[in-house]
């Protein structure tokens, strides 16, 4: 079933890498000040002058590596949806592999098999939930079966003579 809050491919890439630039950058600003705030010397204005310094130093790196995830998986992802001409959770399980292996190809292929392993495991666990939650809110919206209620069906109980 095809996604229809998401933009269609070419623009998707652009989308999910700003929207993981995002998530870097928020997410690497709260790690870093509390990092940053740890390591500095004692006392409330170092502390904070060291948390500071520790967001503007890391959290630009932390979004974009990001960023390059984002854009590398939803390259691969667009182009799986190209090629095999639908789209379902094997493409973004496929992506997170191999988005796994090239990121970590410097490192040598042991790593890069590693990288592969655990992209696709970790994309595989977040596909899974993703449609175990989907299943379990359908339930709610599922029609009431008639053989729930007898009485829908029109005929009126037997009496049994005793």
């Amino acid at each position: 079933m095809e996604e229809y809050s998401r933009e269609p491919c070419p623009w998707r890439i652009i989308d999910d890498c700003g929207g993981a630039f995002t998530m870097g950058a928020i997410g690497g600003a709260i790690f870093q000040s509390i990092k940053g705030f740890r390591n500095a010397p004692s006392g409330m204005n170092k502390r904070m002058l060291g948390s500071l310094m520790a967001i503007k130093q890391r959290s630009p790196i932390i979004a974009g590596n990001f960023a390059i995830w984002g854009g590398m998986f939803s390259t691969i992802d667009c182009t799986l949806v190209r090629i095999r001409h639908k789209e379902d959770p094997w493409n973004s399980i496929i992506s997170g592999a191999a988005t796994g292996a090239i990121l970590s190809a410097r490192n040598g292929a042991m790593a890069m098999a590693g990288s592969a392993i655990i992209g696709g495991i970790l994309l595989s666990l977040i596909e899974g939930m993703g449609i175990l939650l989907t299943r379990l809110s359908a339930e709610q919206f599922k029609p009431p079966s008639l053989m729930d209620d007898p009485s829908q069906l029109g005929v009126p109980p037997q009496s049994h003579p005793s």
